[in-house]
């Protein structure tokens, strides 16, 4: 039988969409929130979308203790506030999926930017702040959150950075279950801040074409980057 998997930040546009496509896969999900009834709301929506969903909504700390592979999509502004929060909750073995992103939303016209982290990138900072024995993998910065959440049809690469090849191959399964989402081995927790930086590119090459893009690495062989 699967684990669960808890979305921290479940109710945002990421995290909800992400619930909605591992729901149909037949994946349990949790839902985190900082207000458990927006938690509940959003896996009771999800479940009347989804035939046979199963989903839990419940605040952060309970959500994040359900499950071995914990995924923290909370905006960027969120995350050391819901990492302090959760340093009770987390437990040494799990791993935590950092999808944040350290950049400034777009106000009055101008474009979204990239904010400078002293870590080097949001992962990283993630890294430091978890508790002992928790190991952070980064993943899942590069594809539309409202092309999961609208079913559309998927056909693109997911870099995951990581330190362990073991661990980033537990997330890269997850990330495989989601149909058209091709997990790629991007290197150690460092080129996170690579990664996390295509994301205001991409949200930025989407407005102009008024599209849904993903990326595509192109020349990969055939075998297991994970062994």
């Amino acid at each position: 039988m699967s684990e669960p998997i808890p979305i921290i930040g479940g109710t945002g546009a990421l995290g909800y969409g992400l619930a909605v496509r591992w729901a149909g896969a037949g994946r349990e999900i949790v839902i985190g929130s900082r207000k458990p009834e927006r938690a509940e709301e959003a896996a009771a929506k999800i479940s009347a979308e989804v035939p046979g969903a199963k989903l839990e909504g419940f605040g952060n700390e309970d959500a994040a203790q359900r499950g071995p592979i914990v995924f923290l999509t909370v905006p960027f502004r969120a995350q050391s506030e819901t990492l302090n929060n959760l340093r009770e909750a987390l437990a040494e073995g799990q791993l935590l999926v950092d999808c944040t992103v350290p950049m400034a939303a777009a106000v009055s016209g101008k474009a979204t930017r990239t904010l400078g982290v002293w870590q080097g990138s949001a992962a990283q900072q993630a890294q430091e702040m978890v508790p002992d024995g928790v190991t952070v993998v980064s993943a899942l910065h590069t594809v539309s959150a409202s092309a999961l959440a609208k079913g559309e049809q998927l056909d693109q690469d997911i870099p995951i950075c990581g330190e362990r090849k073991a661990d980033k191959a537990r997330v890269a399964e997850l990330v495989e279950e989601i149909e058209g989402l091709r997990a790629v081995n991007a290197g150690p927790l460092e080129m996170a801040r690579i990664v996390e930086t295509l994301t205001p590119m991409l949200i930025s090459i989407n407005a102009r074409y008024k599209a849904h893009a993903g990326i595509k690495i192109t020349g990969l062989p055939d075998g297991d980057p994970w062994g």
